[in-house]
């Protein structure tokens, strides 16, 4: 499997819908798994002052984490392989 990040634009969303866009990618990440396809939601990391989103899946394949985007009805402005760089 390999990172990918999920480059979104959401200047003014609240931190309510915010936080369920979250929950919708978390919930689609855990019924693709369960359906067959792995896939993981790994976090996400949000600039208010611009509105800029980065979040990070684990997945075997760019089309996955498009497809979880697309079923979760999730805006997106790109999907780039990438690598995590957590201690």
């Amino acid at each position: 499997m390999s990172v990918y990040m999920v480059e979104r634009d959401l200047k003014g969303i609240s931190m309510e819908a915010l936080g369920g866009a979250q929950k919708a990618a978390i919930s689609k990440a855990a019924e693709m798994s369960s359906a067959g396809t792995a896939i993981k939601y790994l976090r996400s990391t949000f600039a208010p002052e611009d509105g800029r989103c980065m979040c990070l899946f684990d997945a075997k394949s760019d089309a996955d984490v498009k497809r979880l985007n697309d079923d979760a009805s999730l805006p997106y402005n790109r999907i780039v392989p990438a690598l995590d760089l957590t201690p």
